[in-house]
């Protein structure tokens, strides 16, 4: 397993003293959807590095907050999971949730994307909200 999270064009680091906490959630996650997680890399960026991500990649213009490119073999979770801080500072803000709690939520729904849902109609969307829920209650944010 190779976890690993890295900063692309931010100086600070979201999850300092958080990174062993977070690669055992994310494996607990993974195992109950029975996957292996394998080569994960998670980067932290700025909205206009995701956004230029989002238009070569994807060809969307517009900002969002997770980006993930699977890689996976077989039951083996691996990509790159790129997430904005900037976003997910305005998201903590609309959705009256702490920094951590909207950052790991995003981190968790990039992780979701691997295990292999997705969140392109509503119902999707509201399923993947209520895995995310699930995955925030085995971390215990209050330890």
């Amino acid at each position: 397993m190779s976890l690993l999270f890295h900063l692309a064009d931010i100086k600070t680091d979201p999850i300092k003293g958080k990174k062993n906490k977070l690669k055992k959630w994310i494996s607990l996650v993974s195992t109950e959807f029975k996957k292996e997680v394998g080569d994960i890399n998670i980067i932290f960026c700025s909205n206009e590095y995701l956004l230029k991500i989002n238009q070569q990649f994807l060809n969307h213009h517009y900002y969002t907050d997770v980006i993930t490119f699977s890689y996976n073999e077989n039951n083996v979770l691996a990509g790159d999971i790129f997430i904005s801080i900037d976003q997910v500072a305005a998201n903590a803000q609309q959705f009256k949730a702490s920094f951590d709690e909207e950052l790991f939520r995003v981190m968790i729904h990039g992780i979701l994307h691997l295990i292999g849902f997705d969140d392109d109609t509503d119902h999707k969307r509201m399923h993947m909200h209520v895995l995310e829920d699930e995955a925030l209650e085995k971390l215990n944010l209050s330890k």
